[in-house]
């Protein structure tokens, strides 16, 4: 069975948005089309790359390139900031999954945070999961 990639922005954006996040918004920035997390830049598709770019830390965005470069990249116009490029047609789901989420929560103000993590876990009680 072939992998399933993620290859473009509309198929990003409807992952991204089937997350179900609250405070997140579609927006434009320089221009393009992008997902805004409370606020903030979320994730988006660089037109000069024709590729998508995420959030990350430095030292992870290293062992990412690293690891895997044939992936993960970054131009010298994202050497300085903490963002990663994937090549669309390695672009694993579950990755921008996990990395999209982190993300969220990080960008999320505290008081925001612990409101949906209680009601998170309310809802869990109610359903009879763990």
């Amino acid at each position: 069975m072939k992998p399933q990639y993620l290859a473009d922005w509309n198929s990003l954006k409807a992952l991204a948005l089937g997350l179900g996040l609250p405070g997140v918004e579609e927006a434009t920035t320089w221009g393009q089309p992008c997902l805004k997390a409370h606020g903030k830049l979320w994730t988006w598709w660089s037109p000069s790359e024709d590729a998508p770019v995420f959030k990350v830390a430095m030292e992870e965005r290293e062992i990412l390139v690293e690891a895997e470069p044939e992936r993960f990249f970054f131009t010298p116009h994202y050497r300085n900031h903490p963002l990663v490029l994937v090549r669309p047609e390695k672009l694993d789901p579950d990755w921008a999954r996990a990395n999209l989420m982190r993300v969220w929560r990080a960008q999320a103000p505290r008081r925001f945070l612990k409101e949906f993590d209680a009601a998170s876990t309310s809802l869990q009680g109610r359903e009879g999961k763990p």
